[in-house]
C-alpha cells in the first residue's frame, strides 16, 4: 500500500509539472509538439524518472498543450502548434461574427471531454489488440515497411513523400556507417535532429541573402483581441454547461471514432472527422461551433489514442504520433529501446500494466484538466496579450537549440551534433517543400534501423 502510494505521488508530481510546463508552452504559437514535447520527455528520461512519472509527464503535458493551443489559434489567428490548423478556418470564422471567446471556450471544453473519453477508450482498443501482439512483433520488419508506406501516402505529400522514404533511409544508413568508423552508436541525435528539422532548415535559410529576403515581412502583424465576458461562476466553469446536447454528443462520437484509427495522420483524422460533423448542420452559428468543439477533442483523441494503443499492444511506434512526439516512450537508449537485429524490446510496454496505463492516463488528464482548462477558460484573453507582447519567441526557440545540443554533446559529442545538424537540414527542408512531414520522417528512421538489416539478411 505504501508503495502504491508513492507511485502515485510521483506520478502526479511529474503530471503536475508536465501540465503546468506546457500549459505555459501552448500558449506561444507555433511551437510544435515534437520539438517541444518530445526533447523535454526524453531529458526527464535520461535523468532518471520512473515510468509511471514519466507516462503522466508525456500525457499531462499533450493534454494540456492541446487546451491552450486554442488561445492563439482562436484569439490571434495564428496556428498554436501543427495540429491547431485544421481549426482555422472556423476560427477565423468566428471572429468575423465577433465572437472568439465563444470559440475558445468551446474548443477547451470539447478537449477535456474528449480527453476523458480517449483514455479509457484506447485502453480497450489495445486490450482487444495485444493478444496478436506477439504476432505483430515478430513481423515488426515489415510492418514497419507497410506502415511507412501508409502513413507516408496520406501525409501532405503524399505519393512523393512515399518515393521519398528511400533516400531518406539511405541517409540514415549512410550516417550510421560513417559513425560507426568511429566505434560510436547514436539514436537520440537522430531523432532529435528529424524533430527539430524545420527549425534547423529555417535557421539555415535567415542565414542566407536569399532566404532572408523571402522570409522578410513588410509590416509587423496587428491584432484584435476581444474582450472577455464570463458567464459562469466561481473559478471551475463546467464543460458540460459549456457545451450544448449536440456539442456533446459529437465530440463524443468523433473522441471514440478517433481513439480506434491509430494508425492515420492526426491532422487528417482532425480534417475528415470536422468536415463529417459540419456536414450536419446548416444554422451557421451551430455548424461552427459544434465543429470546433468536436475538432478540437479529436486533437486531444488521436494524440492519446496514437500513443496508447501502440504503446500497450506492442511496445513498437506503429503510428504517426509514436514515432513522433511519442517516440521517448517506445525508444530513448540506453533506457528504453524498440529492440534491433532480433533484441527484445524495453519500454514502457514491459513496464506497466494495463490497468496502470488506465489508471495513471486518467489521473494525468484530471491534473492536466484542472491546470489548464479553467485558467483558459478565465484568463485567455490576459494570457495572450502578455505573450504577445513580453514572451520572446526567438528567446524559446534558443532554449530548446541549447536542450538539444546538451543532448547530442551527451551522446556523440561532435558527431552527436553533425547528425543533428545534417538529419534537421535535409529533413526540414524535405518537410518544407515536399510535406515530408516528421512522422513521416520518424517511419524512415525506424525503418533504417528494423526493416532493412532484416531486408539485408533475407537477401543475403
Amino acid at each position: 500500500m505504501e508503495l502504491l502510494f508513492d507511485q502515485v505521488f510521483i506520478a502526479f508530481g511529474f503530471g503536475l509539472f508536465g501540465a503546468v510546463l506546457f500549459a505555459a508552452i501552448g500558449l506561444i504559437s507555433g511551437t510544435d509538439e515534437t520539438a517541444t514535447i518530445a526533447p523535454l520527455t526524453l531529458l526527464i528520461i535520461l535523468l532518471g524518472a520512473p515510468p509511471v512519472g514519466v507516462f503522466t509527464f508525456w500525457m499531462a503535458a499533450v493534454v494540456a498543450k492541446h487546451m491552450t493551443h486554442a488561445i492563439p489559434t482562436a484569439l490571434l489567428g495564428i496556428p498554436g502548434d501543427t495540429l491547431a490548423a485544421p481549426l482555422m478556418a472556423e476560427c477565423e470564422a468566428m471572429r468575423r461574427l465577433g465572437a472568439p471567446h465563444i470559440a475558445l471556450r468551446k474548443m477547451i471544453s470539447g478537449a477535456i471531454v474528449s480527453a476523458f473519453i480517449a483514455v479509457p477508450c484506447a485502453v480497450l482498443f489495445a486490450s482487444l489488440l495485444a493478444p496478436f501482439g506477439e504476432l505483430i512483433k515478430s513481423f515488426a520488419p515489415w510492418i514497419f515497411a507497410i506502415a511507412a508506406i501508409l502513413i507516408t501516402y496520406f501525409s501532405p505529400g503524399k505519393l512523393a513523400s512515399t518515393l521519398l522514404l528511400i533516400p531518406f533511409v539511405v541517409l540514415i544508413i549512410a550516417l550510421q556507417s560513417f559513425t560507426a568508423i568511429f566505434e560510436t552508436k547514436l539514436a537520440i541525435s537522430y531523432f532529435l535532429g528529424i524533430a527539430v528539422g524545420p527549425l534547423i532548415a529555417d535557421l539555415f535559410m535567415v542565414s542566407s541573402p536569399l532566404g532572408r529576403k523571402k522570409m522578410r515581412r513588410e509590416s509587423v502583424n496587428q491584432l484584435t483581441i476581444a474582450p472577455e465576458v464570463k458567464s459562469w461562476s466561481g473559478y471551475f466553469p463546467n464543460p458540460f454547461k459549456v457545451l450544448d446536447k449536440e456539442q456533446l454528443k459529437w465530440t463524443a462520437a468523433t473522441s471514440v471514432v478517433s481513439s480506434a484509427t491509430f494508425v492515420f495522420s492526426p491532422v487528417a483524422m482532425t480534417v475528415a472527422l470536422g468536415e463529417v460533423v459540419s456536414s450536419r448542420f446548416k444554422q451557421v452559428y451551430q455548424r461552427l461551433t459544434t465543429t470546433l468543439s468536436a475538432k478540437n477533442g479529436v486533437t486531444e483523441s488521436t494524440y492519446i489514442a496514437e500513443a496508447l494503443i501502440p504503446l500497450i499492444a506492442f511496445g513498437l511506434p506503429l503510428s504517426p504520433v509514436a514515432a513522433g512526439p511519442a517516440a521517448p516512450l517506445f525508444n530513448a537508449p540506453p533506457v528504453f529501446t524498440v529492440g534491433e537485429n532480433g533484441a527484445q524490446g524495453h519500454n514502457l510496454h514491459h513496464l506497466l500494466s494495463q490497468w496502470e496505463f488506465l489508471g495513471y492516463g486518467l489521473l494525468a488528464v484530471f491534473i492536466a484538466s484542472i491546470v489548464s482548462y479553467p485558467f483558459a477558460m478565465n484568463y485567455a484573453r490576459r494570457a495572450a496579450l502578455f505573450v504577445t507582447k513580453y514572451i520572446s519567441h526567438e528567446a524559446i526557440i534558443a532554449t530548446f537549440v541549447g536542450l538539444i545540443l546538451v543532448i547530442s554533446l551527451w551522446e556523440g559529442a561532435l558527431l552527436g551534433v553533425l547528425v543533428i545538424i545534417t538529419v534537421g537540414l535535409v529533413g526540414g527542408l524535405l518537410s518544407k517543400h515536399f510535406g515530408f512531414n516528421t512522422g513521416c520522417q520518424f517511419m524512415g528512421y525506424y525503418m533504417a534501423i528494423l526493416s532493412v538489416p532484416t531486408l539485408i539478411a533475407l537477401v543475403g
